[in-house]
């Protein structure tokens, strides 16, 4: 099997960019064990020497020393998940967050006067937006910024113990300047959340004048990574800190903004920072392969009990219930990387409205997925080495402390999902109005629906295997429609539940069928997958491999439509004969890719540096 050939096909788009962000993270030594002080002040060290490798340059603005590569700096971020993740989450703070919305929300005066030295790291800086009491419901933050007119300045304030912002990587220790995100009031009016710049600490390190700095103290990871929580008190910062490319505010205190109405202009400002999402789902699935490489490496090793016709212990990856437990697994880290190689192409192609909000469906709902992949996988591998797999020298105890909050943080995943399966009925509502029982009744009639499952870049491919489908289960087109199948049926039988809502009760019919919202977000977010995985398999210049990627697939939508057999059993989809051929094609598919899952997990090209478990050697 030709392994080099895979890894060109994983490297993608951006393979040139994605082996040059390798190479510089191979040159950096892990930390190995360290106090949360000394990780803190290794990882800021690290920070630096990516500094000056040239890896924040990539995403930014050319005419400020950036080369100009939204997609390029996704990629070099993912590639830093596979070595120490407080350095990955850290370069994310200051280049993906706090750059990132100078970037996206200031105009060109804030960019000539502050991305290079955000790139540089002469500005460490911080992404102040959650607070102790608005994580997720961004809309209802509570920090003020008021515009005095006299004296021409914004009034930064935090005006209750719940709108302290909390949990903001770079702040306990290292950032000189927030991005706060606050409720603009001008002339007694409020405009919604915008963003300024505020200094938080001077150039000898302390607090600025009204400016109160704690330190979020020890977590149960990422500790090199100095998240604190910072209170204003009425701190003064001139207009011009105000990232304006959204909403101004004039030297008289007039709002104007090119974009009408609070919610749409909020929306439109987040919209502009979906990159950091993107990324977390990135950095997840790295970490994951990280894990996955850990524990195939030390499965096809390890010997545990004789079998009684040879007397030779038995190598454990031989074992079909260690194969359950890591192959699909692989597989669908597999799925997740192609489906996350075309997101971070679509938000580099960039597009027009709908593109933008079709992008931020997808990004919420693959960040969910992936995150919560990588907790449930790296979990799996660390019981999959035993003993071995707790010690923290053997690192998958280190992963799995470190990706925890990656289900929470850049957004709650049940609260992605949420906003993913409202752009869906968004979506279905717009080509049956209102849900009316005539308009319902016509929409399923014509088979109107088939709109809502809008096809990826495989759309031609996946169109041709649909027609030409059998019922056999490794027949890829019967398995496509049993994904699209199944997320159509949920998201109708949501729209009708919905439908039954008046303004009265809508919280609470809406509330009643959260369990059905979040179903219908995931079969939304698989078949998604599914059809990222089948474009790669397509393009694929070599038979064998592809041969071996067809298993993969298999394998992948296979473990997905038995992880939910519930449902098809419930809704006839599948027998109980059929359904329990599902579970038997997973086991011979297991079978079939033990021999490669050496092969399957090296090609992630992962620097042996960053691999050095003593459970490998």
């Amino acid at each position: 099997m030709r392994t080099d050939v895979l890894r060109e096909l994983l490297d993608g788009r951006w393979a040139t960019l994605r082996r040059d962000s390798l190479d510089l993270l191979g040159k950096l030594e892990p930390a190995g064990e360290l106090s949360r002080e000394e990780h803190r002040a290794w990882v800021l060290e690290q920070m630096r020497t990516l500094a000056e490798g040239g890896y924040p340059a990539i995403g930014f603005p050319a005419e400020h020393g950036g080369r100009d590569d939204i997609g390029g700096s996704v990629v070099a971020f993912e590639a830093l998940g596979y070595g120490d993740l407080s350095l990955m989450v850290k370069a994310g703070v200051q280049w993906g967050l706090f750059g990132g919305a100078v970037q996206a929300l200031g105009t060109e005066e804030h960019h000539a006067r502050y991305l290079p030295a955000i790139m540089s790291m002469e500005l460490p800086g911080c992404f102040a937006m959650t607070e102790t009491g608005h994580g997720s419901d961004v809309q209802h933050l509570r920090t003020t910024a008021t515009y005095d007119v006299e004296a021409g300045e914004f009034v930064v304030h935090t005006p209750d113990p719940a709108a302290r912002k909390d949990y903001i990587g770079n702040a306990a220790r290292d950032g000189r300047v927030a991005v706060v995100f606050a409720q603009l009031v001008t002339r007694g009016q409020q405009h919604g959340v915008h963003a300024l710049l505020v200094p938080i600490r001077d150039e000898s390190g302390a607090p600025t004048p009204g400016v109160r700095i704690e330190d979020c103290g020890p977590k149960a990871g990422l500790n090199g990574v100095d998240n604190g929580r910072l209170t204003f008190d009425n701190v003064r910062v001139p207009r011009e800190a105000l990232l304006n490319r959204y909403g101004d505010v004039a030297p008289d205190g007039t709002y104007s903004s090119p974009v009408e109405g609070t919610g749409r202009r909020f929306f439109t400002m987040l919209g502009t920072l979906v990159r950091g999402r993107i990324s977390v789902a990135g950095g997840a699935g790295s970490a994951t392969k990280k894990a996955l490489a850990i524990a195939i490496g030390y499965g096809s090793q390890r010997r545990q009990f004789t079998r009684p016709d040879t007397g030779e212990e038995v190598v454990v990856l031989d074992y079909l219930a260690h194969q359950r437990r890591l192959l699909p697994a692989l597989a669908t880290s597999y799925a997740l990387h192609f489906a996350q190689e075309e997101l971070v192409s679509a938000l580099h192609d960039g597009g027009d409205d709908r593109h933008q909000r079709e992008l931020e469906s997808r990004a919420a709902g693959l960040k969910a997925v992936a995150t919560w992949h990588a907790t449930h996988t790296i979990q799996t591998c660390r019981e999959a080495c035993g003993g071995a797999g707790y010690l923290s020298e053997n690192l998958l105890a280190g992963l799995k402390a470190d990706t925890d909050v990656f289900t929470t943080f850049e957004g709650d995943n049940t609260v992605l999902l949420q906003l993913v399966a409202k752009g869906l009925l968004t979506s279905y509502r717009d080509h049956v109005g209102d849900l009316d029982p005539w308009g319902m009744a016509r929409f399923v009639a014509d088979q109107a629906v088939s709109v809502v499952i809008e096809r990826t870049a495989a759309r031609a491919i996946i169109d041709r295997l649909v027609r030409g489908s059998s019922d056999a289960l490794l027949d890829r087109g019967w398995q496509v429609r049993q994904f699209e199948d199944r997320e159509r049926h949920i998201l109708e039988g949501l729209a009708r539940r919905l439908r039954k809502a008046s303004k009265q009760d809508a919280f609470d019919v809406f509330n009643a069928a959260q369990d059905h919202v979040l179903h219908a977000a995931r079969a939304h977010v698989d078949r998604v997958v599914l059809e990222a995985f089948v474009a790669a398999v397509d393009r694929c210049p070599d038979p064998e491999v592809s041969a071996l990627l067809d298993r993969v697939c298999d394998l992948y939508a296979l473990s997905t439509i038995e992880g939910d057999r519930a449902w098809f059993l419930e809704h006839g989809r599948l027998s109980p004969a059929r359904s329990k051929a599902v579970s038997q094609a997973v086991n011979q598919l297991c079978r079939q890719l033990r021999p490669h899952a050496p092969t399957l997990v090296d090609a992630f090209g992962i620097p042996e540096g960053w691999l050095a478990a003593p459970v490998l050697s």
